[in-house]
Formats: structure tokens, C-alpha cells, sequence
């Protein structure tokens, strides 16, 4: 049975995060072909994280800096190895090519950091998103690690092109591997009559969705309140902080609901979910679940992006305070619309982020670098170059960081 590692950043939280559902498709996708997987991280576990062994995979913890992780890999000797986003390829990612050399080395994006950043800090400073030409250091950090791993896993067609025609990334060193849904019955979704109240979901962890819902707070939700006066406004995510639940206002009919032990039962009850995003990168997990769940939406064009492509959307795009809470209420109290977007939600899902369409494809992948791995490394000249320095500087850097470690711990 060939072996599959996979170095995570977090534990998976599925119902928290969709880097969560992400790494779960992962995992199953392995799974179904025969792999034999080992999960490992250096976080700390936690509460809403999934049960990997319930599923066939086991987990593991491991520590940085220090050379246990070499023995551990060496007995494993993996076939392939997944990096959970860039920072555990700079981490394991040299450790990994001295120990197990012909091992195959993925890296798993999530969505591009350096983009993410970069939209937050142009919101911040009112700038338009030109400037991403200037190559930060976090761009260049992970830009470096897309060229140190035989394929990157990039989850958006619109960062697959960003990385080839602004950065000049090799179509070689990346594969576009969306979400992998199987479309729903639509017989079977909750109905319009059913349903009540909005909804607006996500990890309070991830930046984006704090401001997402400030934004609701301060500028749309007034608008509709005043408009749906019966309408409630439903607000869940994982991890919310003080200056989050502070947000809710009974008064205003505005609830922080707090982590939801079943997101898709949440968002099926709601009759409308709203995305707000105005910063940020890759797909949006939630919309995706709200098209599963047939709720319509209304988000932003960074909401959307490298969604639907050119086909309808599951509600609304729309940028503006006004626009969007006017299209929030449209969508709310006309059925013939609600069920329109509906309709949308299911044939982006069908045509976009077919489960066994992207699976094969995927699959087709791995076997042909399984064919020809020293090929593809041979004309990878530059990732040849970054490895052979990043091998070299990191390796002196974890052997010092290990040393002083062990000092300390004698001294105790």
C-alpha cells in the first residue's frame, strides 16, 4: 500500500474553517485511492477538530527544530509527502528532501497568503491592488516554496493565472484543485417557505470575516432591519473574540451565534446568507456550502472570485452598502428570484466543482509525476536552486535552534 504524509499547519476543523473541509476532501480523495495516511502536525489539539482516526488516518504530533522528525520520516518513507500551506514546506520541506529524496512533494496552498495580505493592507491604506507587482517578502517566501515542490495545489483559477502571468510561475509546478463537491438533490433542500432570518458565517480567526461582519453591522444591516423590520440576522463562526460578541445588539435583531456544531443545518435554515468580504484570497468555503445548502447569497466581488466563471451567480455580486442590503431584501421576499439564485447555486456546483471530474484529473496528475518525477525535477532549474540554499541555510539554522534546546534543557 503506498504511503501519503501529510504535514499540517493546524488539526482539521471541517465545521470551522474551510481549510478545514479542504484538507478533510484531501484526505478522502487519498483515501479512495488506496493510500495509507499518516497525518502530522506541530499544533496543539483542539475542540472542534475532526476525529482523523474515525476515518482511517493516522495522526501524529511532531516537533520543529528538532531531528526526531527525521527518524520518524525515514521509518514512514513516504510515497508522497503534502505540505499544509507554505510554512510547513519551509519547516519539513528540506528535512523531507534529505531524508526521503524521491519522494513526491506537494504543496497544498489553501489560498495564496502573500494575496491575502496584500488585499488586506490595500484596504487598509485605500490603494488599489496594482501595487501587487511589488514582490513582498512574504510573496517571495512562498513563491520559493511553489518552486522547491514537484506541484502546488492552487484552489483558484484566478490565482492559477495571477501566478503564470504576473509572476511567471512554470504551468508545470501548479494544478487547479477547487473545492470537490458532489451536487446535491435539489428535491431535497429545505424551501423558501421553510426557511428564515440571514445568516453570515466563518472562522473568526481569519480576518476577513471580522471586518465582513462589521461591515453587516455598521452599513448593511441598518438598511435591511429598517426594511424586514421581523427579519433576524444570524452570525457563526468559530473562535469569535471579545471585540466580536460585542457586536450582537438584540435590540437591532443582530445575533453572534458562536461556532456551529453542524454548519450545513444552520445555513439551511437561513432563507439568505450574506458575504460581505472586501479583502482577502482564494475560494469562499461558505459560499460554497450555502450553494450545497441552496440558500442564495449575496457577496462581494472578492466574495466571488474564482467561482462561477462566466455562469450565473447564487444570488448577488454586488459592492456597495446600498446595492448589496437592497439585493439582501430582493432575494428575502421574492420567491421567483430566491429560487432563480437557487437554481444558480446548483449548476455552478455541477459545472464547476464536480467531485469525480476534478478527482480523475487529479488523480491522471499524480500518476504522471509518479512516471516522471526526475524529469520534472531536472527542468524545474530554479527550484533546483532555491532547494540546494534553502537546504543549507535552514539546515544550520535548526541544528543551532536543536543544540541551544537541549543545552537549556540540560541547565534545568
Amino acid at each position: 500500500m503506498s504511503s501519503l504524509l501529510v504535514i499540517g499547519y493546524v488539526w482539521p476543523e471541517p465545521n470551522s474553517s474551510a481549510a478545514g473541509t479542504r484538507m478533510m476532501q484531501l484526505l478522502e480523495f487519498f483515501k479512495s485511492q488506496g493510500y495509507q495516511i499518516t497525518f502530522a502536525t506541530t499544533a496543539v489539539k483542539t475542540v472542534h477538530m475532526a476525529n482523523l482516526e474515525e476515518i482511517g488516518v493516522k495522526s501524529v504530533s511532531i516537533e520543529l527544530n528538532n531531528s526526531s522528525f527525521d527518524d520518524f520520516i525515514r521509518y514512514l518513507d513516504p510515497e508522497i509527502v503534502i505540505f499544509d500551506r507554505f510554512m510547513m514546506e519551509e519547516q519539513f520541506g528540506w528535512r523531507v528532501t534529505e531524508i526521503c529524496p524521491k519522494a513526491i512533494k506537494l504543496l497544498d496552498t489553501e489560498d495564496l497568503h502573500f494575496l491575502r495580505n496584500l488585499r488586506e493592507e490595500c484596504f487598509k491604506n485605500q490603494d488599489k491592488e496594482e501595487i501587487h507587482l511589488e514582490i513582498s517578502d512574504l510573496a517571495k517566501r512562498e513563491l520559493a516554496s511553489i518552486y522547491r515542490c514537484d506541484l502546488s495545489l492552487i484552489i483558484s483559477e484566478k490565482e492559477v493565472q495571477l501566478l503564470q502571468k504576473t509572476y511567471n510561475i512554470p504551468a508545470s509546478l501548479l494544478f487547479y484543485l477547487p473545492f470537490l463537491i458532489e451536487v446535491p438533490n435539489p428535491f431535497q433542500l429545505t424551501s423558501f417557505e421553510e426557511r428564515s432570518d440571514f445568516i453570515s458565517i466563518g472562522n473568526f480567526r481569519h480576518q476577513p470575516n471580522y471586518n465582513a461582519v462589521l461591515y453587516l453591522k455598521e452599513e448593511i444591516w441598518p438598511i435591511i432591519k429598517a426594511k424586514l423590520p421581523k427579519a433576524e440576522m444570524h452570525v457563526y463562526g468559530a473562535y469569535p473574540s471579545q471585540k466580536v460578541t460585542q457586536l450582537q445588539n438584540t435590540k437591532e435583531r443582530f445575533y453572534i451565534k458562536g461556532w456551529a456544531k453542524d454548519a450545513q443545518e444552520v445555513v439551511s435554515k437561513a432563507r439568505v446568507n450574506l458575504a460581505a468580504i472586501r479583502f482577502g484570497a482564494g475560494l469562499k468555503g461558505k459560499l460554497i456550502e450555502s450553494m450545497q445548502c441552496g440558500t442564495p447569497s449575496v457577496t462581494t466581488s472578492i466574495g466571488a472570485e474564482g467561482m462561477n466563471d462566466n455562469l450565473p451567480w447564487n444570488g448577488f455580486i454586488e459592492n456597495s452598502p446600498e446595492d448589496f442590503a437592497n439585493a439582501a431584501i430582493k432575494l428575502y421576499t421574492d420567491k421567483e428570484t430566491w429560487l432563480e439564485a437557487q437554481n444558480n447555486g446548483l449548476e455552478v456546483l455541477k459545472l464547476r466543482f464536480s467531485k469525480s471530474i476534478h478527482s480523475k484529473k487529479f488523480n491522471d496528475r499524480i500518476v504522471e509525476l509518479k512516471k516522471n518525477l526526475s524529469c520534472y525535477r531536472q527542468r524545474n532549474i530554479v527550484g533546483q536552486i532555491l532547494s540546494h540554499h534553502q537546504v543549507k541555510s535552514t539546515y544550520y539554522l535548526s541544528k543551532y535552534i536543536e543544540t541551544k534546546n537541549k543545552l537549556e534543557l540540560l541547565k534545568k
